[in-house]
């Protein structure tokens, strides 16, 4: 019988979701966790396996002979070497779209708070600080109005997208930047250069995947070409930002605020210096976590397999294909 292993499948299904399309399609062992020095032992006579952030490398490849399948439980599979995948005919997949509406979903849930800061008010409320106010009404943040605004959107991919409507349903204007320009992304929004975006831009928000050529994008060149008082939202991955950078322009007031559901090593580091900075919102990479998204994620990626094994794959992001 066909042997699937997923290596850290907590995130995805902490409980509350079923594993059984998976089941029907083989012998199926379920590791909420694994550490770095058990992938192997794990995964050695395994022919499917899937990871989320368990990084899969040549080396573990090579020490596993059987493998054929690498489903990644995640849109991002930086964490799979799929050149080394391609050159053993190991077929790698990932799952497209799943969080398109809920990660836009996030940005206004980062943004609102920004705005608007309603947890904090409600908290003063009960606190008595407006029962002791001498007007009919009490705020001790500044309140933004997002109507008129502009925000601009680097990666305007199906999330990206999504974030420009529902931007301009706030009526806020949409400026947006992509590596390669389609129709369907002039019939939302005008793309623009990395420069005019900064220039022009009220509000940021990156939906980048993570290369070489990304990393660390937001850094103190990019931010000085940004306005005064700039509001960055980042809901793809940490490391598209200088972090030591990011602070410095947080403490200086060169940027607002910024919000990030990701940093670049996960969970947070301790000393990581977004942690001392003014005016940063951090949320624990919950923007994907709904749990009808993570039902949706794992519907793909059972589908994955199943057309893997019927000999039709999807949704493929390596061109290996190991044969039985």
């Amino acid at each position: 019988m066909n042997k699937i292993v997923v290596l850290d499948g907590f995130p995805a299904n902490p409980g509350d979701l079923s594993w059984d399309e998976f089941k029907k399609l083989g012998d199926l062992t379920v590791y909420e966790k694994t550490e770095k020095d058990k992938i192997i032992a794990h995964i050695a006579d395994a022919a499917y396996i899937y990871t989320n952030k368990v990084p899969i490398t040549r080396e573990i490849m090579t020490a596993c002979p059987h493998l054929k399948f690498i489903g990644v439980l995640a849109t991002g599979y930086n964490t799979v070497d799929v050149e080394a995948a391609a050159e053993k005919g190991i077929t790698v997949t990932n799952i497209p779209a799943y969080g398109t509406q809920i990660v836009a979903q996030h940005v206004f849930a980062l943004l609102l708070e920004i705005c608007h800061h309603a947890a904090h008010h409600s908290e003063q409320v009960y606190k008595g600080r407006w029962s002791s106010c001498n007007d009919w009404c009490f705020w001790d943040y500044p309140l933004i109005e997002l109507a008129g605004k502009t925000m601009g959107i680097i990666g305007f991919g199906k999330i990206g997208q999504n974030t420009a409507k529902l931007a301009q349903a706030f009526g806020m204007n949409v400026l947006a930047y992509n590596r390669s320009q389609t129709e369907q992304g002039r019939a939302i929004a005008p793309y623009v250069s990395l420069d005019d975006l900064y220039k022009n831009a009220d509000i940021i928000s990156l939906h980048l995947p993570l290369f070489s050529s990304t990393e660390g994008m937001i850094n103190r060149q990019s931010i000085e070409k940004m306005k005064d008082g700039v509001i960055i939202i980042n809901t793809a991955r940490g490391a598209l930002v200088n972090e030591a950078d990011m602070a410095q322009a947080l403490n200086t007031g060169k940027v607002l605020y910024y919000a990030t559901d990701v940093v670049s090593v996960e969970p947070i580091c301790t000393d990581n210096p977004l942690l001392q900075a003014k005016n940063c919102i951090i949320t624990p990479h919950i923007a994907w976590a709904a749990k009808e998204t993570r039902r949706r994620l794992l519907a793909i990626a059972a589908d994955n397999l199943k057309q893997f094994l019927a000999g039709t794959p999807i949704n493929t992001v390596g061109t290996g294909s190991k044969k039985d």
